[in-house]
C-alpha cells in the first residue's frame, strides 16, 4: 500500500514543478486544474510523510534501546516505542481510507423523492413527517430547501413530495437514506387507540445540471393540464402543470406545485435530469458487473431499512443493527450519528472489498 501512496507522492511534486512553471503563468485555467488536484492530494501526502518520520524515529529508538544498558533507561526506550507504534498504526488505518475512491457524487445537491406506501392516511403523514425531519436536517446544516413537485392528502400527509437539499456534501450525508422507512403508532386517525404500522418509501438522488445530462428534445412528450389545487377563488383556471414523459426509458414527471407553467416544466425537468443520471449510472455499474453501491447503501426502493417506533421512543435501522431510544429528536433532524455510523459501515465494507 504505501508502494502506492509513493506514487501519489511523486505526483504531488510534479504537480508543485508544473505550478513553478513560467510558461503557465498566464494559463490560469491549468494552474487551477493543477492546484486542485493538489489540494486533494495533500492530506495523504502529509500523512505519508509523518509515517515515514515515525517509521524513522522507531527504528532510532530500537536501535537506542539495544545499545542501552540500564533498565530505567531501556524501560523509557520501550514506552517510546509503544507510543511510536501505536501513532504509525493509526496514521496507517488514516492512509489506507483517504486511498479509497471518493463517490464522485459526494459533492453534489440532493433531490429527495418521498411517497406514502402502505398504510393509507397515516402512511402520508408519516411521509410528512419524514419531509420534515430532512428539512430540519437541512436547517441544522444551513442547506436550503425546495419543493420542486407535492401532492398532499386531506388529512396533513403527502402522498407525494419531491425535494431539492443543495448544500456541499449533500449527497455524502444523505444518499443511505433510500429505502423503506417503517413506522408503529397510534395513528391520529385511529379512534380505538390501536397500533398500526406503515410505510413510506425515500429515494435520494444527486442533482445535475443541464449540461451533465443531453435530453433530446424530440424523445420528450409534454402535456399541460390544470393542476388540481385548493377551490374557492384559489382554484387554478389555467393549465399550469406539467407532465413530462422520456420516451426511450418510459420515466414520466410531473410537477404542479407552481402557478407558472414555466416554472412547473423547469422543476420537472430538474427531476427528470437526476433520475436518467441515477438509471445511467446504474447501467454502467450491470456493465461493470458491480453493485452500484455497496450493502449499507444500495439504496433499494424494496428494502426495509428503518423503523420507527413511537410507542418506546425507539429508532431502529436494520442495516447495520442500530437501535436508539431517542426517537424524537431523530424527527427533529438529529441524524448526524446515525449517518456517522452508516458511513462508517460503508468505508470497512470497501476497505475490506479491496482486501486492503
Amino acid at each position: 500500500m504505501l508502494d502506492k501512496v509513493k506514487l501519489i507522492e511523486d505526483r504531488y511534486e510534479e504537480l508543485n514543478r508544473l505550478m513553478a512553471d513560467p510558461e503557465l503563468v498566464g494559463d490560469h485555467v491549468r494552474l487551477t486544474e493543477y492546484a486542485q488536484e493538489q489540494a486533494e492530494l495533500a492530506e495523504l501526502v502529509q500523512d505519508y510523510r509523518t509515517y515515514l518520520s515515525l517509521e524513522q524515529e522507531l527504528a532510532d529508538t530500537r536501535e537506542l534501546m539495544e545499545m542501552e544498558d540500564e533498565p530505567e533507561m531501556v524501560e523509557m526506550a520501550e514506552g517510546e516505542v509503544t507510543r511510536i507504534s501505536s501513532a504509525m498504526e493509526t496514521l496507517y488505518d488514516r492512509i489506507r481510507r483517504l486511498l479509497l475512491p471518493k463517490d464522485p457524487n459526494d459533492e453534489r445537491n440532493v433531490i429527495v423523492e418521498i411517497r406514502a406506501g402502505a398504510g393509507g392516511d397515516e402512511a402520508g403523514i408519516f411521509a410528512a413527517d419524514l419531509y420534515r425531519m430532512y428539512t430540519r436536517y437541512a436547517e441544522l446544516k444551513r442547506w436550503k430547501t425546495e419543493i420542486l413537485s407535492e401532492h398532499s392528502t386531506g388529512v396533513g400527509g403527502f402522498k407525494e413530495v419531491i425535494f431539492q437539499i443543495a448544500g456541499k456534501g449533500a449527497y455524502s450525508r444523505l444518499k443511505f437514506e433510500s429505502g423503506v422507512h417503517r413506522v408503529q403508532r397510534v395513528p391520529v386517525t385511529e379512534s380505538q387507540g390501536r397500533i398500526h404500522t406503515s410505510t413510506a418509501t425515500v429515494a435520494v438522488l444527486p442533482a445535475v445540471d443541464e449540461v451533465e445530462i443531453a435530453i433530446n428534445p424530440g424523445d420528450l412528450e409534454i402535456d399541460v393540464y390544470t393542476s388540481s389545487g385548493p377551490g374557492g377563488q384559489h382554484m387554478q383556471k389555467n393549465a399550469t402543470a406539467v407532465r413530462i414523459t422520456h420516451v426511450p426509458s418510459g420515466l414520466v414527471v410531473s410537477c404542479e406545485s407552481e402557478r407558472s407553467q414555466t416554472q412547473n416544466r423547469e422543476r420537472a425537468m430538474t427531476v427528470l435530469r437526476s433520475r436518467l443520471y441515477e438509471a445511467e449510472q446504474e447501467r454502467q455499474a450491470e456493465e461493470r458487473g458491480e453493485a452500484r453501491r455497496l450493502q449499507v447503501g444500495s439504496g433499494e426502493r424494496s428494502e426495509k431499512i428503518r423503523t420507527y417506533n413511537y410507542p418506546q421512543n425507539r429508532f431502529t435501522d436494520h442495516r447495520i443493527s442500530l437501535t436508539s431510544y431517542r426517537l424524537e429528536s431523530v424527527m427533529n433532524g438529529d441524524l448526524d450519528e446515525i449517518i456517522d455510523e452508516l458511513a462508517t459501515t460503508e468505508q470497512a465494507e470497501r476497505l475490506q472489498a479491496i482486501g486492503a
